[in-house]
């Protein structure tokens, strides 16, 4: 498809909302206003009164349809296409039949015609109408309301007729006054008034959820993968697992979506409205860009819009060709393990705090989790659990949810203090294929001293190295090169604009602590989908990662909030 094509394909929803909009109001003006005289006599000749009034009362009900169906066109569903093109054709129809209203027919079948045109652009697809889909719901829903509408109108008037009942519910329905009149009875007593707009809301609230039940897309799998998508997704991370954070795609909040031959996978989440990846896609180069593509297709079809945080620089070409856009996020912090020192006057403070931690009986220790007892397993969690102070766990991709999860193939390394006891935890996960290790977990007891922190980290660099292990990937530094490294005027700015989250974010404490230890500075990439994207997948990026509350039915406290916000750095692990 040309890239003029596809950018009207874009465009037609919006449009074609727009229009059926106007169409819908032109046959509600239409239908609200009497006939032309003389259309109105020619008319007789062919059809008798009856009919003429009765096509003249069907224009409104489908001029609200179509105000109804509008937004939904806006939304590229597929099934509200169908559904405004029916109602253009039939209303064309009914305005030549009410009252030779040919000017509105030829409005509204020109209308139709354009949009049976675009229909390229309506790509969200539904649950197919089955016994089984929730597309069911819709007579049940309507029996609902007018049920409630009934209720109302018997209720108001003490034992009434069914016969009466049922007159005066069907003519508040058509916004008609009926035989009761309801606003005689408010005259003389105002608990009446209220039956009328009761209804009419009732009514309103019932086709809004009908529609919604009609037009809503495909949804996304809900429960969590099986054991064998769980299998297949481990083997290829250990097969294809080279960036730092592939590991962090195990995590058991993620779902899966596979390539055509089984070969590569991404993690995601779907949050407001996004389908979210979590850095980049793993598997076999050859099958990243047929599985992107089919991604692409998926989101689509669902009305998802697609977008991915922490996107290594080398994908962000694979993303740009399939039209997507991408905004830098931040810097990944690797150190060299083979040139890491503690010598020297740039590093003297964190000598500092290893010599005079080292001096107060704390020492480190590397082990496999997977070696350990339960009961250190135990006395490990209860650090994690004291580090976080009753904040929620952050993370989604760049942290583990848990460290007992693939706890065979991780490594922690832990600060005991004088008396044995653990105190600190540092939680590695590996990265297959080169010797490299990423960070997930960094706490501390809040009771040790300062500098415990830098203690461990400057341990791990040794211990690892020890091991045979070359770079670590320490942590994730929050737009660093716009506040310490801009490139041009804007970048500056948007520095200090950023500047301005640290008290709640930590964003320029969390750079400074990595810069501590000299590393290699990764860039980390958000990706999002056309320009007004970038709202919605931020907002999504940051509930993932944990960094704002999610709305609540039961809302946190203030404080409880703004006391997390302070405590834990933006995508920190």
């Amino acid at each position: 498809m040309s890239t003029a094509r596809s950018g009207l394909c874009r465009r037609a929803p919006l449009v074609a909302a727009l229009s059926a909009a106007l169409v819908g109001l032109v046959n509600i003006a239409s239908a609200l206003t009497p006939n032309i005289r003389w259309r109105g006599h020619l008319l007789l000749e062919f059809e008798p009164v009856e009919a003429i009034r009765l096509f003249h009362a069907l224009a409104l009900p489908a001029g609200a349809a179509l105000l109804l169906v509008a937004p939904y066109l806006a939304r590229r569903r597929r099934r509200a296409w169908r559904a405004a093109l029916i109602l253009m054709l039939t209303l064309g129809v009914v305005d030549l039949l009410k009252g030779l209203d040919f000017e509105e027919t030829a409005v509204t079948w020109a209308v139709a015609l354009a949009l049976a045109g675009a229909s390229g652009g309506f790509t969200v697809r539904h649950d197919p109408i089955t016994l089984r889909s929730s597309v069911w719901r819709v007579p049940l829903l309507g029996l609902l309301g007018v049920g409630l509408a009934a209720l109302a109108t018997w209720a108001a008037q003490g034992h009434p007729s069914a016969g009466s009942v049922l007159r005066e519910t069907l003519d508040l329905l058509r916004w008609q006054p009926g035989p009761i009149h309801f606003e005689q009875h408010a005259a003389l007593d105002h608990h009446f008034a209220w039956i009328p707009l009761a209804v009419h809301l009732v009514e309103l609230g019932t086709l809004l959820a009908i529609a919604y039940v009609i037009f809503r897309p495909l949804t996304v799998p809900r429960t969590p993968p099986g054991p064998a998508a769980r299998r297949r997704a481990a083997d290829l991370v250990r097969r294809h697992g080279r960036d730092t954070l592939s590991f962090f795609k195990l995590r058991a909040d993620k779902q899966y979506f596979f390539s055509a031959d089984q070969q590569a996978f991404v993690g995601y989440r779907v949050e407001n409205g996004v389908l979210l990846l979590s850095g980049d896609p793993v598997g076999s180069p050859t099958s990243i860009e047929p599985l992107l593509r089919d991604l692409c297709a998926f989101a689509e079809a669902r009305g998802l819009r697609l977008g991915a945080v922490g996107a290594s620089e080398r994908m962000c070409p694979h993303y740009r060709r399939l039209g997507l856009r991408t905004l830098y996020l931040g810097d990944e912090a690797i150190v060299d393990l083979e040139r890491f020192s503690l010598q020297g006057r740039p590093i003297r403070k964190v000598r500092q705090s290893v010599t005079r931690l080292g001096r107060a009986g704390y020492v480190a220790e590397l082990h496999e989790l997977g070696d350990l007892d339960a009961g250190t397993l135990g006395e490990i969690e209860r650090v994690l659990e004291r580090g976080r102070q009753g904040a929620p766990e952050r993370g989604f991709s760049m942290a583990m949810d848990s460290i007992s999860r693939h706890s065979e193939e991780t490594l922690a390394v832990l600060a005991r203090d004088a008396e044995g006891r653990i105190r600190g935890v540092l939680h590695f996960v590996p990265c297959y294929g080169r010797p490299a290790v990423s960070l997930s977990f960094m706490r501390r007891d809040p009771d040790t001293p300062n500098g415990l922190t830098e203690f461990l980290v400057a341990r791990a660099a040794e211990l690892l190295r020890e091991r045979g292990v070359r770079e670590l990937s320490l942590n994730f530094a929050t737009f660093a090169r716009w506040m310490h490294a801009p490139a041009a005027w804007h970048e500056r700015l948007l520095g200090r604009l950023v500047a301005l989250g640290n008290p709640f974010f930590q964003i320029e404490s969390l750079y400074r602590f990595n810069a501590k230890f000299f590393p290699r500075w990764e860039p980390r990439y958000l990706v999002y989908q056309g320009v007004l994207g970038l709202p919605r997948v931020s907002l999504a990026a940051a509930w993932a990662e944990g960094q704002l509350p999610k709305p609540r039915l039961r809302p946190r406290a203030r404080t409880d909030l703004r006391r997390a916000l302070r405590r834990t750095p933006l995508i920190a692990r």
